[in-house]
């Protein structure tokens, strides 16, 4: 598969707003994607983007690396989805190592591109988790003060990340939701969470951010599980500590590697099922740069 090759008319997608979409479409359905590292896994990435790209998701993601890592391979994927495909990028954005500066630049690059959806957030500490976050001399603290640079510059809409199972610097669930609320007072919006290990608590994050007066849809994130591994590692990167009622599952299969990838894939069904009749706004997909664990769960919903 050629990976410049479209298998479906390129189309001007610059004046959707991913908020205006929630409220005509019902649930969305979106995908997230990493950048690649080397030409080999950008292969694998179009790959994922062209097979996912028949589903006609609502809006797609391309992440920084960690501690903001890969800021600019983020950009040009992003950039390249606008172009050569039929999909609608969200660009994202992080306060990590960037001076207020950088930020405008890497926000007219997608500007320029004919992205105008952002998704910004504070970031992950150069360190990792764990280590104490330090902002770039010239740049900025937090995800609100970023919302406020973004909101001015080329008619952006903004999203924000929110946190069901807690943000691992928050002192509560509590200050979580009144977090949520201050960026959308700063003009984020629309959400979307770390993943959903648990339905409950994001029914409890989404109720808490209503009974502050917030109204700024919160869409939750879904991964599926194809290895133990692999999600015991991303729980990890997210700070969320995993439910018994998931592990449980996974550990009743034990090393068999087919058994846990098809547990994994029931239980994003179940959870996304779940969601969809809470009326959680849509579901965000965490693919990892697959598809096929993903597009199963579709064929599961029926789509």
């Amino acid at each position: 598969m050629a990976s410049g090759t479209s298998f479906l008319a390129p189309r001007d997608l610059s004046g959707i707003s991913i908020p205006d979409m929630l409220r005509s479409e019902g649930t969305s359905f979106s995908f997230e994607f990493f950048p690649p590292k080397n030409d080999e896994s950008e292969q694998v990435l179009w790959e994922a983007i062209r097979h996912l790209e028949k589903k006609r998701p609502s809006f797609v993601s391309v992440t920084y690396g960690a501690g903001g890592s890969t800021r600019d391979r983020t950009v040009r994927v992003t950039r390249r989805i606008a172009e050569e495909t039929t999909l609608l990028p969200m660009a994202h954005l992080t306060c990590v190592a960037s001076s207020r500066a950088e930020l405008r630049s890497v926000v007219g690059a997608y500007a320029d591109a004919g992205i105008r959806n952002v998704m910004v957030l504070r970031g992950d500490p150069a360190g990792g988790l764990g280590s104490p976050w330090v902002a770039h001399p010239e740049g900025l603290d937090h995800a609100d003060q970023l919302v406020s640079l973004v909101r001015p510059l080329g008619g952006f809409t903004v999203g924000v990340a929110a946190f069901p199972d807690k943000h691992p610097e928050s002192a509560s669930l509590e200050q979580d939701a009144d977090v949520l609320v201050a960026k959308q007072r700063a003009g984020a919006d629309f959400a979307v969470t770390q993943m959903v290990f648990d339905v409950d608590n994001y029914l409890r994050l989404r109720d808490m951010v209503a009974a502050r007066g917030g109204t700024l849809p919160i869409i939750p994130g879904l991964m599926p599980i194809t290895s133990a591994k692999q999600i015991t590692r991303m729980a990890e990167l997210s700070g969320a500590a995993l439910p018994v009622a998931l592990t449980s599952r996974l550990e009743a299969v034990g090393d068999d590697a087919d058994a846990v990838r098809e547990v994994g894939v029931e239980i994003a069904t179940e959870h996304a099922s779940r969601l969809m009749a809470e009326g959680a706004p849509g579901l965000h997909f965490y693919t990892m740069n697959r598809s096929t664990a993903t597009l199963e769960v579709f064929a599961n919903l029926g789509h």
